[in-house]
């Protein structure tokens, strides 16, 4: 794989989960939401996510390959597509080049195409006994992290999140502000490493539906991808990433 393929998936993962504060009014995918917390808690797919880019970044291979496989779990397509580029250029573990095309058909289950891309070129350079071999262990990849297992998974999370709104439903919150961790939480979050203490989110917008309501939530990852794809700005997305050439 080359650098440009690196770097999209790299700008992907920081454009999904570590967006800056925004000024002005708030958006209904703010950064003051998504940066949030206990948005992170209950979002099991972009906190490991975020984890494994912070130890991607630093070169702790080790570490983010186990939480982008630990993302994966909770059908992140971003975090399934690290693991396959990590496995591809032996990052993390030995290098296993039928594994990561099978990790990578898996990220590309959607249909985004720059995932589809990224398979095919995998493909192209596997031999005859890999490209078997990919399709055997891929069966086993599937089973695990397909989304017709991973999917339900976060939407437990989902749904558990919701039920554990103060004295309401999700969709009677109105004007509730909340403070970014909750009563009592540490200046400095010891997960994100942001500080929440002073921050506060509007919950009309935090307990918006496509954050919480599964089939909307997976809307919006899927608008998340196609922004990218078309190389629309996301919030927090590096210049120059979400197209491949």
């Amino acid at each position: 794989m080359n650098a440009k393929s690196v770097t999209l998936l790299l700008g992907l993962a920081v454009a999904a989960g570590a967006a800056q504060a925004a000024t002005g009014p708030m958006r209904a995918d703010d950064p003051g939401i998504v940066d949030n917390a206990g948005f992170l808690r209950a979002h099991p797919d972009q906190r490991l996510r975020r984890s494994g880019m912070q130890s991607y970044e630093r070169r702790h291979f080790s570490d983010a390959l186990r939480d982008f496989k630990e993302a994966a779990r909770y059908a992140d397509k971003t975090s399934q597509a690290m693991v396959a580029e990590m496995l591809w250029k032996g990052e993390g573990a030995a290098a296993d080049r039928p594994l990561a095309y099978a990790w990578m058909d898996l990220a590309a289950e959607r249909n985004y195409p720059s995932l589809i891309v990224m398979r095919e070129r995998y493909w192209s350079q596997l031999s005859a006994a890999e490209q078997a071999r990919a399709i055997e262990i891929g069966k086993g990849v599937y089973a695990e992290f397909a989304d017709d297992v991973a999917k339900p998974r976060l939407e437990k999370e989902l749904a558990r999140a919701r039920t554990e709104v103060t004295g309401s439903r999700v969709g009677h919150v109105g004007t509730l502000s909340i403070p970014g961790s909750g009563a009592g939480a540490k200046k400095v979050d010891q997960i994100t490493g942001l500080n929440d203490m002073n921050r506060f989110t509007d919950g009309s917008k935090y307990y918006a539906d496509q954050y919480w309501d599964a089939q909307q939530y997976w809307q919006w990852q899927d608008a998340q991808w196609r922004s990218l794809e078309r190389g629309s700005v996301i919030v927090g997305a590096p210049q120059g990433v979400g197209k491949m050439n």
